[in-house]
């Protein structure tokens, strides 16, 4: 039975934009505080010495793992073919350097090997990867 008028149904409104700006901040501080920490894609087990200087990275780096595999910017190459990729990413950089992460594990001959493919492609100056002294 309806006695008289009827009844007016209210609506429910929630405001988030409060939440939302909220939300937003949180996002942004979390995204100027994080770090990212570089996980290098090879592991390399570096030689240590106690007198190293701190070079920062270069853009080319060549690594020399324990087996004797070649990598260049964490890429496998095969050593026949490491000068040409050299001497064509070379045109990108002035300064005609790279950096040499060998394992210490690696034999000497290999190293030198590499080293020979580089000096091959015309870089003027390598920097050799090491662990701080401990």
């Amino acid at each position: 039975m309806d006695l008289g008028r009827p009844r007016k149904k209210r609506s429910l409104v929630l405001n988030l934009t409060s939440l939302i700006d909220v939300l937003f901040l949180m996002l942004i501080f979390f995204m100027v505080t994080t770090t990212f920490l570089s996980q290098p894609a090879i592991k390399l087990q570096l030689p240590s010495a106690s007198h190293a200087d701190m070079v920062r990275q270069q853009p080319l780096v060549v690594h020399v793992d324990q087996l004797g595999r070649v990598f260049l910017n964490d890429d496998p190459i095969e050593l026949p073919l490491l000068e040409a990729a050299l001497e064509a990413r070379l045109g990108e950089i002035e300064d005609k350097s790279i950096v040499l992460k060998a394992d210490s594990r690696v034999s000497h001959g290999s190293v030198v090997r590499v080293l020979d493919m580089i000096k091959g492609a015309g870089v003027r100056k390598i920097s050799f990867a090491t662990d701080p002294g401990k």
